[in-house]
């Protein structure tokens, strides 16, 4: 699963072929958390709240980014890593 960025011990990760609605996936502390990429909401998992909000933060800031990515890794493209969370 590429590794699309990563900041304050949080990995964001997007996965080749993956199921839709477009998401990806925040690691933090051995938790893993789903997050839809249009609507910015919870599909699955959890992570601690502090971290939830990083990645909330960072979510919005990148939404075009993440979705472009998105649209690479469901054609079998290279995928761009994203900046993180300054």
């Amino acid at each position: 699963m590429p590794e699309l960025s990563r900041f304050f011990g949080i990995v964001i990760r997007l996965h080749y072929a993956d199921h839709n609605p477009p998401h990806f996936h925040a690691t933090y502390q051995g938790r893993t958390v789903e997050v839809d990429i249009r609507s910015l909401a919870i599909i699955e998992g959890g992570i601690a709240t502090r971290a939830l909000g990083l990645v909330m933060e960072w979510a919005a800031e990148h939404q075009t980014e993440l979705a472009e990515d998105w649209r690479r890794a469901a054609s079998g493209e290279p995928i761009a890593r994203i900046a993180p969370l300054a």
